[in-house]
Order: structure tokens, then sequence, then C-alpha cells
């Protein structure tokens, strides 16, 4: 079992964020890359991007920012009636995505509140060092309200259906249930990422049922308050199963010096240079809620 990471000059990771949202009948928003992307062409992610220095005050103000730029849904509430219209609401989404408008001014201008504390976090992601393009990525879960208004009510969210941006980053939008989307992973008919697989994992015994519940929601808000939330994952490529496969093995893995047995990793396949991604096998054989690996780390912004 050997570490496969090159001696290359390690590129420093962006910060960026990304959001786990999850409506009323268990289903998980996924947005598909536009194939012609520099980063994670043609995947299913959750929605999110590069932090904005400028722009941001915080990841949650990213992760927010960037799922109204990229599907359409405003995480904001206000204390009166929303005003705007259909045609304004896309006209200040197109703004704001295409730089011509600060997502702050939008939001000032109709007396919205960017809803920052709904945010949980849920993991932190770090690219490998052998990869040109590096992020730190921190994803967020949040809960859609039962509401499907087109408008704010007072005291509400502003809750759309998903549309893509036009192809400027993405092409497909859509609500999706963990295990409906791992088959379809599993079928060939969607690509996701390590992270993106690992999280739909841990999410798929959970949301069980046809319909939000108060428990599944406790549970996820414990995970995200223990140390699963707090987990800074740095992926290291390793060769396992007697140099055949090739692994992403995880922090507490008995690879990176856990206990004798742990598993923390997702093995994977290789085609050529490329992981395909098209088969991911997630090996993880300790409990989310006691026994996380869990290091400070805290980037500044």
């Amino acid at each position: 079992m050997t570490d496969t990471a090159s001696q290359k000059p390690v590129a420093e990771p962006r910060l960026s964020a990304s959001l786990i949202l999850i409506n009323s009948r268990n289903e998980i928003l996924l947005v598909q890359r536009n194939p012609q992307a520099t980063t994670f062409a043609g995947t299913h992610v959750f929605p999110g991007g590069n932090f904005d220095a400028e722009g941001d005050t915080s990841l949650e103000w990213t992760a927010i920012r960037e799922t109204f730029e990229e599907a359409g849904i405003l995480l904001a509430s206000s204390d009166t009636p929303s005003k705007l219209s259909e045609d304004e609401f896309t006209q200040a989404r197109e703004a704001v995505h295409g730089q011509q408008m600060n997502f702050s001014t939008f939001l000032t201008n109709n007396n919205l509140r960017a809803d920052v504390d709904a945010l949980l976090p849920f993991t932190t992601w770090v690219t490998p060092p052998t990869e040109r393009r590096r992020f730190r990525t921190q994803f967020f879960v949040t809960f859609l309200t039962h509401s499907t208004s087109d408008k704010l009510s007072s005291g509400g969210r502003e809750e759309r259906l998903p549309t893509p941006d036009g192809g400027q980053e993405v092409v497909l939008t859509r609500f999706m249930r963990p295990e409906s989307a791992i088959e379809e992973f599993r079928a060939g008919k969607i690509r996701l990422m390590p992270p993106q697989y690992y999280i739909m994992e841990t999410l798929r015994p959970i949301l069980t049922g046809l319909a939000n519940t108060e428990s599944q929601r406790n549970t996820i808000q414990m995970l995200s308050r223990g140390g699963f939330g707090q987990m800074v994952i740095n992926p290291r490529l390793f060769r396992v199963n007697g140099e055949v496969d090739e692994a992403f093995v995880y922090e507490g893995d008995e690879l990176r010096g856990g206990p004798k047995g742990r598993r923390h990793r997702a093995v994977v396949k290789r085609k050529g240079k490329v992981f395909t991604f098209s088969q991911i096998n997630l090996q993880r054989n300790f409990d989310l809620f006691t026994q996380c690996p869990v290091e400070v780390d805290i980037p500044k912004l």
C-alpha cells in the first residue's frame, strides 16, 4: 500500500462553498455543470462556487449567492411581502451572475436578508495536492420550508423551482433523492465526484420516506454540530488491494494513522491517467456521531 502523491509544486487551494439543499420531499438539489467548464465538466454537484473577497461576507453568503446564480433559488427572508415580479427576479439573477450588480445591493434594494443562520456546516473538503486546480470547499446543509410559493410572504423565504443559468455554468438543475442519485450514478447516467458521493451516501439512510420529518432534520443537525460537521477532509491517493485499485484515503483511516482496521476511504477506478469516477466504493466503518476525526483548521477569509 503506497502513497502516490506527486512531488510537483502544490497549488494553494481557493476558498469556496457549496450548499446541500433538502426539500420537504427528502430530495437534494443537484446542478449539472456545463460539459465545457474548466472544472468538474459535466458532473452533477451541489450548487456552489468560489468565495468573493470583495462581495461575500462569509462562506455561508457565498453558498447562498451561488445557489441564487446557478439554480435561481434565493434563500432570503423579508419582514414584508416581496414586490419582485418574475421578470425582475430573473433580471436581478442575471445581473448578479454577470457581475453587473452586487448581490448585497440586490438584497438591500428589495428589503431582503440572506438566511446565513439557516446554513449548517457539513464537512470541508480540500482538493488533493496532486491536482492543478485546488479548492477548499466548505459544504453546508439547509432545509427548504413546505411552502411552494413563488413569492415571499411575511418572514418567509424565496423558493422557486430550480432553473439552470442559461448554460454559463449549469445546464441542468434537479431535485433528487440520495438513493435515486446513487442509483443513477452506478448505472452511468450521471457523474458524481467523491465528495458529493460521500455526502449522498451519508444522507441516504437518513432521508428515507417521501416527506421530510422533524426527526430527520434533528439527526442532520446533530451530525452538523458534532465531529462530522467539523471534519476537514484532505484526500490522499494510495494504491490498495494488492496494488490493483486506488483509493482516496481520508483522515482516521489506518493508512493515515488511525486505529488498525479503521476504514475511511473511497476506492476509485482510473482510465489511463484520468479518474472516470464511474465507480466509487466508499468504505467507512466508524460511528459518525462519536468517532469522526476532527482537526482544528480554520482558514482566513
